[in-house]
């Protein structure tokens, strides 16, 4: 045995996973990475003489340092002209609504705290072997522009958005935002879609009223959602519910039409894998694409303080990540929304964090299910005949 093989060792008694993760990784091109460095010299100057690292630029571009720079999602390029949407495989952007909540406010600052949080990642993530500087393309497209005095001008100008992201063809990521924004967002989708959508809804609360306070709130969306001729009740799943937070109004609705809840009970007493090949099962059914809509508060309140309905009793982020985990490996995921992160009552950007968390696990998984980057899906309808939010 030489020297260097003695001192460092073979490898050879790392776990399987991280056996795996260190041959993927060697794998993995960087020349995604080199076009950044050059960029970021011809943007942002040659550093100075004294900095031996010349990948290092004057001023800050792209994502080093990671206390630095103008926040976008994962620094990811700010795409001003929204129309270039669809030259990215990934289009980030926010909703920053909380016109709907009925208690805590504060989640319009929700895409604040989670672009903040994201700067301390990068883009590779070690056990499944993906960087998505080097394999996908991501945008962050803003905010959109939301009515925070007329929640109904606020949903028409969200559907209005999520419609033209969708319809380019990129995989949008919507960021809360209260979950009102649930019911515009599906609606921006559905035209599009040849087919029927399931809804895989990761939430502590039904959210199935049909208004709240006379209005359509964040306790309403999946039954207005629901109403839509391509996003049947039959495939809503309703998982994690539970705890003292569920208005009865809702669970009229729920057993009304048919909707298919799990309860953290449910799901500890099946096991999280087979409550999760039943929800996968119901919400693709019959359906072309898949929409995950994911409450932050779904998550136990000890780990997701900042939130605007914390509820103890929930999912630990690991499970959380599970969750999504199998969503985007084993459905056809056609758009994710991220709500309730209430940035004014976290801790030390825990919520927050997490959230960006969910975002990118399921953006990476997506990766590698080799779901992304994606061909131009079969179902996708660039051109429908109706938008109604438009009329």
């Amino acid at each position: 045995m030489s020297d260097e093989v003695s001192r460092f060792g073979t490898g050879e008694k790392s776990g399987p996973q991280a056996a795996e993760a260190l041959r993927r990784e060697a794998n993995l091109s960087e020349n995604g990475w080199n076009r950044e460095w050059t960029r970021n010299i011809e943007l942002g100057l040659e550093a100075a003489p004294s900095i031996g690292d010349r990948t290092i630029s004057t001023f800050s571009r792209g994502e080093l340092p990671h206390f630095a720079g103008i926040n976008t999602f994962l620094k990811a390029p700010y795409i001003e002209d929204v129309h270039k949407a669809g030259e990215y495989d990934v289009a980030v952007f926010g909703i920053p609504l909380d016109t709907g909540t009925t208690y805590r406010a504060g989640t319009r600052f929700g895409p604040q705290g989670v672009r903040r949080i994201s700067a301390l990642y990068g883009t590779y993530y070690f056990e499944l072997g993906v960087d998505l500087r080097e394999q996908i393309s991501i945008c962050d497209l803003g905010d959109v522009f939301v009515i925070p005095a007329n929640i109904e001008k606020a949903f028409d100008q969200i559907s209005r958005g999520v419609s033209h992201v969708f319809k380019s063809g990129a995989f949008p990521v919507m960021i809360g935002g209260d979950h009102s924004i649930g019911y515009p967002c599906v609606r921006g989708i559905a035209p599009h879609v040849n087919g029927n959508i399931g809804i895989i809804h990761v939430d502590r609360h039904v959210d199935t009223q049909e208004k709240d306070m006379d209005e359509r709130m964040h306790t309403t969306p999946w039954f207005h959602a629901t109403n839509i001729g391509n996003a049947p009740p039959k495939n809503l799943v309703q998982f994690g519910i539970g705890g003292w937070q569920v208005p009865r109004a809702g669970v009229k609705i729920c057993r009304e039409r048919g909707t298919t809840i799990m309860t953290m009970t449910d799901i500890m007493d099946m096991g999280l894998d087979k409550a999760l090949d039943a929800a996968i099962e119901v919400a693709s059914d019959g359906t072309e694409a898949v929409y995950l809509s994911f409450d932050i508060d779904s998550i136990d309140a000890g780990f997701v303080p900042g939130t605007g309905w914390p509820e103890p009793g929930g999912f630990t982020p690991r499970e959380a990540l599970h969750i999504v985990k199998r969503v985007a490996q084993e459905t056809n995921l056609c758009a994710m929304e991220l709500v309730e992160v209430s940035p004014p009552y976290d801790v030390s950007d825990m919520t927050s964090l997490m959230a960006c968390r969910v975002i990118v696990d399921v953006i990476a998984n997506l990766v590698d299910a080799g779901k992304l980057p994606r061909k131009r899906p079969t179902w996708l309808n660039s051109e429908p005949s109706t938008e109604p939010w438009a009329l």
